[in-house]
């Protein structure tokens, strides 16, 4: 991992979120790209009458913008972990879910960082939060930050997974932090219908499946809850006293995401502790 993009509004949660990147910065000896967008000028309608107020309006929320920025990096690097982080700074325009795509895959973004407040009711079911739609789009793993998650100390990761072949991304991506921080592996094995026929198949497909990707420290829980699985996994996490939870996402979009939704990013939604998620394309 290269690069880490962390998006921010400035709010006390984005700098929550700012602060887990730079521990993971630090620890894969990465650049942290901090991105602002303005978003408001996605949905203001173009007044050409008035030009002089709209460049003074604009002038004067960029300068607030860079001061902001500079206050970040200063409080950062004013901390001693952090005295050697290399950081810079993006201001775009546009909405933030397709923004935050293209800017990681112009950078070759490795992660993506971001913090979440989640959405709820009408609002979840029919827009989404920001967070969803960017774990939806992104082409590189998403870590959602819940914004009172506490310090990012990996000792035990939630690993939800059907152990279908498509998951093995998530064994991947576990393999590469675990070289980071020496964090046990608790595996969730959620009910997939059909996969396997007892407990000790899905052991051994749970070993298979960490012993290919060189996951180790790692132990298999089983799950027969096929109704609400999202919060199946949220309790567990809180049960394991979790400090991640990992899934792989299937990124569906339009009316098979309507239809099917995503448990990926309805425990990002809901979690408590902060969610990576990884997409199997």
């Amino acid at each position: 991992m290269k690069k880490i993009l962390v998006p921010v509004d400035f709010s006390a949660n984005a700098k929550h979120a700012l602060r887990v990147a730079a521990n993971i910065a630090v620890r894969y000896n990465a650049w942290m790209e901090v991105l602002h967008v303005n978003t408001a000028i996605a949905y203001t309608p173009a007044f050409p009458e008035y030009p002089v107020m709209g460049t003074y309006d604009m002038t004067e929320y960029y300068d607030t913008v860079a001061d902001e920025f500079k206050a970040l990096k200063k409080e950062l690097v004013a901390e001693p972990a952090f005295a050697n982080l290399k950081i810079e700074t993006r201001i775009e325009e546009g909405l933030l879910f397709s923004t935050v795509r293209r800017v990681a895959e112009e950078d070759s973004v490795g992660l993506i960082v971001m913090g979440t407040k989640g959405a709820s009711g009408a609002v979840e079911f029919f827009v989404g939060s920001n967070t969803e739609k960017i774990i939806r789009t992104a082409p590189c793993p998403v870590l959602a930050v819940p914004e009172n998650s506490g310090d990012f100390d990996l000792k035990t990761v939630v690993l939800a997974t059907t152990l279908d072949e498509d998951q093995f991304a998530a064994f991947l991506q576990i393999a590469s932090w675990q070289k980071h921080w020496p964090f046990k592996v608790k595996l969730l094995y959620l009910n997939n219908p059909g996969l396997f026929g007892s407990n000790s198949e899905i052991e051994a497909a749970a070993e298979s499946f960490a012993e290919r990707a060189g996951v180790g420290d790692i132990t298999t829980f089983g799950s027969s809850t096929t109704f609400n699985e999202e919060a199946s996994i949220v309790k567990f996490a809180e049960k394991e006293h979790a400090d991640l939870i990992v899934m792989a996402t299937h990124q569906r979009k339009g009316l098979s995401h309507l239809l099917f939704g995503s448990l990926t990013e309805d425990t990002a939604n809901h979690s408590t502790v902060p969610v990576l998620s990884v997409s199997v394309k």
